[in-house]
């Protein structure tokens, strides 16, 4: 090989002082100047091949030259560069490169006419500029603006229908990058100026432009990227997503202001109005804690009442409270504290000064004795004072939701059991004191609380719809509320709702979003139904094969509904709320150009899971010049995430630029959602109970192989894993227990020990008490039985997962005397491995010892 590497550099040289060469890429894995970088410029004639001074015969002993020994030399290339740095060059790049190249990627309706009856948006192609289209939706009808009669009337003769109208965002959200270079064109027509703000992908706002009342700003970005409209103190007045085309957006009175998901800040006002107390709704009395004890106030007179006195700081009574709707009683918690642990950083290289600083956090993990919050109810008559039944909830998790039943006869509240394995709606009847049960949901593994919770009352019909588990799928049931019966199932069948959309209590019927409604699809697919809560009726709303999102008209008769998955660009539909039959398709994305610099869009794959029945979704993404007839083989690279409170494959059509750029430097990229993960069947969930540590390995690697039985290329000997957070955890521990099949690992900022990591987290999934099987998965228990390549990363700030977890790992393998890589990144906080450092050293692990060769070279 030593030979042919020589012969091959011998004639690298020649070709590139001699000739200026130019052939199809498809020849070779790598882009022709990837090989050949070009001189200065030559004549290019005789089918593109010239020897400068040489004479003809010698330019046509070398052009035949050339053709026989460039395709050798091009497979040698290929077959010993891998993690070139061209590859590198073009991955760091990727981004840009990849940019665009989607047509009618997402579609916006601006809705005109009487009861929804037109909407217009934009279409544009590979061949045409973007033009503005108005949909008749009783007739289905598409037209040119131009030609459209309600158009014209509606926005005048002189109405630009190459500039469509953008509508502000309903929630405040980041920029992504998705597309080309566009522009936006705003329209301030309030009678104050306001300021213009980029939304990055981070959230943080950066001041653009001021624009005068009155006057107009056109903004360049590119698409996908959130500008917002603030006015005074900043506060958002309109925000909107740019398109791939120019669009225009204005605003003025009746636009809707985004809400954002910043809780606000309290301020003194507020403060001095929780001292003061807080008014019945009568405005007669009001309630205020002082000294830890609770004081009723009558605000006639301000005489006051003291209600308790046996609060201290260690038990107190405590906002907020809560009052019924007559006035005559209101509620609060009185708080047994608990532990109060703290996680210290050390900065080591704070930018304002030389020496480190420390900084102090409430951080509470798992076996912590937690607060516990008792209710309390209180009546104005200074007598009445009832406790919650410690024997019906005797060890809070936590206490949410509480509310009054609009008759003030009772006080709800959502008790979750410390270990999560009871979730229960009780209530305190205030005639009597006594707590009831109206839902008691039990369950031998877990109770989802953060995934899987619904709750509403309909308190006018004695009702509660409450979301449950408890068929073995999620589903939703009707409850009586004054006796807990279960009225009838809303939903059932052997799919999950994944989401409550709205309730219309007057139609009496509950729109949701659900996963596997239809068999012959991927379950994890998005689909809109509609249920009857009174009897068997099921609407489904879409039914196009892929993952949906939707918008609905402003009167609510029409839904546009787009689809889309990893291997098809969106389809956007209008369909009918009142049946759900598709009215007309709005528009097909053109992906071909994206494709084309891309390689190829992902591969949907499906294989058994290890009982050799259940089905497990994943992706494949590949070079981008991968070739399915090449018997050339790639190692393949996991992109692991299994915690359990979710599912992790991407669904929808998008860039994927972190995989692609992955699998560009030579690696065949996967995403699996193994047993254990969420949004399929309780028993498939179930699997994490107690064994984190599992994340789907099993399901995993029996899916790599079938995946390898029909791509041969993937070469499952060289098999490499990479994760953060909790999959930092998987992708260490998958050197552990799997060191047979993964090679090597990149663990980022990973929970590495589950005792170390947030309590409400790990205690769900894995437990309480705390039992042996926290420490037998810890992956500092099982530090010494790691094979294989390891790399850790951790961010020295990480205020996420205790940072202290992959310091614990590390002393653990350096006492069983293991070979190791750590990135400690100073002033870098969680995730800190995908920073472009930790990136590139992630590329640069898996190319060393994976492809065995030196990356960047």
């Amino acid at each position: 090989m030593t030979g042919v590497v020589s012969l091959r550099k011998r004639f690298t040289k020649f070709c590139f002082y001699q000739i200026s060469v130019r052939f199809d890429r498809r020849m070779v894995h790598e882009q022709p100047k990837m090989i050949f970088p070009e001189p200065k410029p030559l004549s290019r004639t005789l089918a593109g091949y010239l020897i400068g001074p040489a004479v003809l015969a010698t330019q046509c002993v070398t052009r035949h030259l050339c053709m026989i020994l460039l395709p050798w030399l091009a497979a040698t290339q290929s077959a010993t560069s891998q993690g070139t740095a061209v590859q590198y060059e073009r991955a760091t790049n990727l981004g840009s490169l990849l940019r665009g190249g989607v047509h009618n990627e997402s579609i916006e309706l601006t809705w005109f006419g009487d009861q929804d009856r037109y909407a217009h948006f934009q279409v544009e192609s590979r061949n045409t500029a973007a033009q503005t289209m108005v949909v008749d939706t009783s007739t289905g009808e598409i037209l040119p603006a131009e030609q459209c009669e309600a158009y014209v009337s509606e926005f005048g003769s002189d109405a630009d229908p190459s500039v469509g109208g953008l509508k502000s965002m309903q929630r405040l959200q980041p920029s992504v990058a998705t597309g080309g270079s566009t522009e936006i064109l705003f329209e301030n027509r309030l009678k104050n100026p306001v300021k213009l703000f980029w939304n990055n992908t981070s959230g943080q706002l950066t001041e653009y432009a001021t624009i005068a009342a009155g006057a107009s700003h056109r903004q360049h970005t590119y698409a996908g990227h959130v500008w917002v409209l603030s006015g005074e103190k900043d506060r958002p007045l309109g925000a909107v997503r740019a398109r791939d085309s120019s669009s225009r957006f204005v605003l003025d009175e009746t636009t809707q202001p985004p809400t954002t998901n910043t809780p606000r800040r309290r301020n003194r006002r507020d403060r001095e109005q929780s001292a003061e107390g807080v008014v019945s709704p009568d405005g007669a009395h009001r309630v205020a804690i002082r000294a830890d004890n609770v004081v009723l106030i009558k605000v006639a007179d301000e005489s006051e009442q003291i209600l308790t006195t046996d609060g201290d700081a260690q038990n107190d009574y405590r906002m907020p409270v809560w009052w019924s709707p007559d006035s005559k009683h209101f509620a609060l918690f009185r708080t047994q504290l608990g532990d109060r642990r703290e996680v210290t950083l050390v900065e080591s290289s704070p930018k304002d000064q030389l020496q480190p600083k420390t900084s102090v956090f409430g951080y509470a993990k798992p076996g912590d004795t937690l607060d516990h919050p008792r209710l309390q109810v209180f009546g104005i008559d200074g007598v009445t004072h009832h406790t919650i039944d410690p024997m019906v909830a005797a060890n809070p998790f936590d206490v949410t939701n509480v509310n009054w039943h609009r008759n003030g006869q009772s006080v709800r509240m959502v008790y979750n059991q410390r270990g999560h394995q009871r979730l229960a709606v009780l209530a305190i009847d205030v005639a009597d004191g006594k707590t009831r049960a109206i839902v008691d949901e039990v369950s031998k593994t877990f109770v989802d609380y953060a995934g899987k919770k619904f709750l509403q009352f309909i308190d006018d019909r004695d009702e509660v719809i409450w979301m449950s588990e408890r068929s073995g799928w999620n589903h939703l049931y009707l409850i009586r509320q004054s006796t807990g019966e279960v009225i009838r199932p809303i939903t059932s069948g052997e799919y999950a709702i994944r989401e409550v959309i709205s309730i219309d209590t007057d139609r009496r019927t509950v729109l949701a979003a659900v996963g596997g409604f239809y068999p012959d699809q991927d379950p994890y697919h998005l689909h809109l139904v509609r249920y009857s809560l009174d009897d068997d009726t099921v609407v489904p709303l879409t039914d196009g094969d892929g993952n949906h999102s939707w918008q609905f008209s402003p009167n609510e008769q029409f839904l546009v509904a787009t689809y889309s998955r990893v291997d098809l660009p969106p389809v956007t539909e209008l369909r009918s709320m009142v049946d759900g039959k598709r009215i007309t398709t709005l528009a097909t994305a053109d992906a071909t150009e994206f494709a084309d610099a891309a390689g190829s869009l992902p591969r949907r794959f499906v294989a058994k899971a290890r009982d050799g029945k259940t089905d497990i979704y994943g992706m494949i993404v590949f070079p981008h010049d991968f070739d399915p007839k090449s018997d050339k083989r790639y190692p393949v690279l996991e992109l692991i995430y299994a915690g359990p409170h979710a599912a992790h494959v991407p669904k929808s059509f998008g860039r994927f630029i972190d995989l692609r750029k992955t699998a560009d430097l030579g690696f065949i990229v996967v995403r699996i959602d193994g047993m254990g993960t969420s949004h399929r069947s309780k028993a498939f969930h179930d699997v994490c109970w107690k064994n984190i540590a599992d994340a789907g390995f099993p399901d995993r690697i029996a899916w790599m192989k079938a995946a390898a039985k029909e791509i041969p290329q993937m070469d499952l000997d060289r098999v490499g894993i990479w994760g953060g957070s909790a999959g930092g955890q998987n992708a260490m521990r998958a050197l552990i227990d799997h060191g047979d099949f993964y090679k090597a690992a990149f663990a980022d900022c990973g929970c590495h020990d589950n005792r170390m990591d947030k309590i409400w987290w790990n205690e769900l999934w894995m437990g309480w008490p705390i039992g042996p099987h926290y420490e037998d998965q810890s992956n500092v228990t099982g530090a010494h039985k790691v094979t294989g390549k390891l790399m850790l990363s951790v961010g020295e700030l990480d205020r996420n997962v205790d940072p202290a977890s992959t310091m614990q790992v590390v002393n653990a393998l350096i006492k069983a005397d293991k070979d190791f890589e750590l990135l400690l990144i100073p002033g870098a906080g969680h995730g800190a491995g995908s920073s472009p450092y930790g990136d590139r050293r992630r590329l640069d692990f898996f190319v060393r010892h994976l492809w065995n060769t030196e990356p960047r070279q």
